[in-house]
C-alpha cells in the first residue's frame, strides 16, 4: 500500500466541491452535544489541539470546548495562523509542549488536524518523553506530499518545498511515534487522498475510518467521539477503538496498512 500510495492523485474535484459538507457537520456536532457528552470522561490531563494549514486556534474552538467539557485541560497552540513552519515555529511548538508538561506534572495528548496532526507527530518523535499520545484527523503523513489539494498553498505560505518535509524536527513523517497514535480518516477527503491519511498497524498505531469532510474534521460528531474515545484511555495504556454494536453504524472497518 505504501509504494501505491507514492502514486496517488489528489482527490478528484467532485470531492473538493463536496467540502461543503462542513457547515451540516458544525450544525450536526451541535445537535449531537447532548449525545457526545455520553462519551468517556477524561482524567483532567492537557491536551494541546493544532490547526490545519491557514487556520488558527478559532477553528479547534468547538472541539477543544467539548474536550474541557468532558474533563481535559484542553489547549490551543496559541501560535496565530498556521501558514507551515515559518522560522521560529518549530520551537515556539516544543517551548508550548514543554510549558504544559511542567505546569502541569503530566504529559501532554496531542491532537492534530491535517497539518497539525503531522507537526503532532513530529513532536512526538522529537520529545517522546512529555508526550502520552497523538491522534490525527486527515493528516497526509504517508505517501506522495503532492496526494493532496492543499500542496502549492503549503509551499506558498511557508516558503517550503513539500519535498524537504522530512528534514524537519522529527526526521521521516511517515514513521509512527513511539506513543499511543491514532489516525482517523475519511475516504471522501476532497483535501487529501485518504490513503496518505492512514497509519502503518502495529502494536502502538490504529486508524479510525468515518465519513465525513475535510474540513469538517473538527466538529464532525463521530470525529470528536472519537478523539474523546482515545483520550479516556489510561496513560502508558493502548487498547484499540472498539467498532462493536452501535458504533460500527458509524464506523466502517478501517482499511489495514502493513
Amino acid at each position: 500500500m505504501a509504494a501505491a500510495s507514492d502514486q496517488l492523485a489528489p482527490p478528484s474535484t467532485a470531492l473538493l466541491l463536496m467540502e461543503g459538507r462542513a457547515i451540516p457537520e458544525l450544525a450536526a456536532f451541535v445537535a449531537a452535544y447532548p449525545l457526545l457528552a455520553s462519551a468517556p470522561r477524561g482524567d483532567g490531563h492537557p491536551v494541546l489541539v493544532l490547526p490545519g494549514l491557514i487556520t488558527s486556534d478559532r477553528s479547534t474552538g468547538p472541539l477543544r470546548s467539548y474536550l474541557a467539557g468532558q474533563g481535559y485541560a484542553a489547549h490551543g497552540w496559541d501560535l496565530g495562523r498556521n501558514y507551515g513552519l515559518l522560522p521560529g515555529f518549530e520551537r515556539r511548538m516544543i517551548e508550548r509542549v514543554e510549558m504544559l508538561n511542567d505546569q502541569s506534572g503530566q504529559k501532554i495528548s496531542l491532537v492534530g488536524w491535517s497539518l497539525g496532526g503531522i507537526y503532532a507527530r513530529q513532536l512526538a518523535k522529537a520529545m517522546p518523553d512529555r508526550i502520552r499520545r497523538v491522534v490525527t484527523l486527515g493528516s497526509p503523513f504517508n505517501g506522495s506530499p503532492r496526494a493532496t489539494n492543499a500542496w502549492r498553498l503549503y509551499e506558498f505560505t511557508s516558503g517550503h518545498k513539500v519535498d524537504d518535509r522530512d528534514s524537519h524536527m522529527g526526521g521521516a513523517i511517515s514513521a509512527p511515534p513511539p506513543v499511543p497514535t491514532t489516525a482517523i480518516y475519511s475516504r471522501t477527503d476532497g483535501i487529501c487522498a485518504w490513503q496518505c491519511c492512514v497509519e502503518v498497524e502495529g502494536a502502538l498505531a490504529e486508524n479510525i475510518e468515518v465519513k465525513g469532510s475535510h474540513c469538517g474534521m473538527g466538529h464532525n460528531p463521530s470525529v470528536v467521539y472519537a478523539v474523546a474515545d482515545r483520550l479516556a484511555q489510561p496513560e502508558g495504556s493502548f487498547t484499540r477503538f472498539d467498532r462493536s454494536g452501535w458504533r460500527g453504524l458509524f464506523y466502517p472497518e478501517p482499511v489495514k496498512h502493513h
